[in-house]
């Protein structure tokens, strides 16, 4: 379980995040969503220690973790994924795969990665990860590491930004694949109703507050209330 308690965030003269708390729990699909600007990507960034809170704490497993680094969380099992997948030049495919396991892994394991994410492995093993992929290559690469890291705790922010129908499809049968892991737990910040329909609860966040939290039928009446105008609208 990962518990937020009391956090403050301030980010050039304006207050982000104004005393959240939050309990995820071990072996649940969440969904953090709500209007731009509410901040559900520095919810992200403060679990993996991108961000560091003005005040409060987040325990992962009963250990506190405030002051721990991204480096460190990785090593406890948390993993994340950008909005815009990291780019290393001059590593391949295969190389990022066997760094995010931690171990060796032997080439059939690594193509199995990459299949499971709607890739053609022999295409992609050996490429670079560079430029000359495109967004939604980059997107599924990144979802074949996470895949052999197997956290226990992942956090995806924004997922499906600048991706295609067949890699949103990809996206969405991870999702699937990783309820199935009574170990894993995954929290993701998202708009799309097709991510917050998989969910076990969906939590709402406006303006730096969470004001509800539960399961998805009792939520989406709330968020067509809150924004008629759509999800990706700050004000209606």
């Amino acid at each position: 379980m990962l518990e937020l308690k009391n956090i403050s965030v301030t980010r050039d003269n304006r207050q982000i995040l104004k005393n959240v708390s939050l309990s995820l729990p071990s072996n649940k699909f969440i969904a953090i969503t709500g209007p731009n600007g509410s901040g559900k990507s520095t919810i992200a960034k403060i679990i993996m220690g991108i961000y560091q809170p003005d005040e409060g704490s987040i325990l992962f497993n009963g250990e506190d973790i405030t002051e721990a680094g991204i480096t460190e969380r990785a090593k406890m099992g948390i993993g994340f994924a950008f909005q815009q997948p990291v780019v290393f030049k001059g590593l391949s495919v295969f190389d990022m795969i066997s760094l995010a396991a931690g171990k060796k892994v032997n080439l059939d394991a690594a193509c199995e990665y990459l299949s499971e994410v709607g890739l053609c492995a022999k295409d992609y093993i050996n490429r670079e990860l560079n430029s000359k992929l495109s967004g939604g290559e980059l997107k599924r690469i990144e979802l074949a590491m996470l895949v052999a890291k197997n956290s226990a705790f992942t956090i995806f922010d924004e997922p499906e930004a600048g991706i295609d129908l067949w890699s949103f499809n990809s996206l969405i049968s991870i999702f699937k694949k990783m309820q199935q892991n009574e170990a894993a737990s995954v929290v993701v910040i998202s708009h799309q109703e097709r991510i917050l329909e998989i969910a076990d609860e969906v939590i709402l966040l406006v303006d730096g507050r969470v004001v509800d939290s539960g399961e998805k039928n009792r939520i989406f009446p709330k968020l067509l209330t809150l924004n008629s105008c759509g999800l990706e609208t700050k004000r209606c």
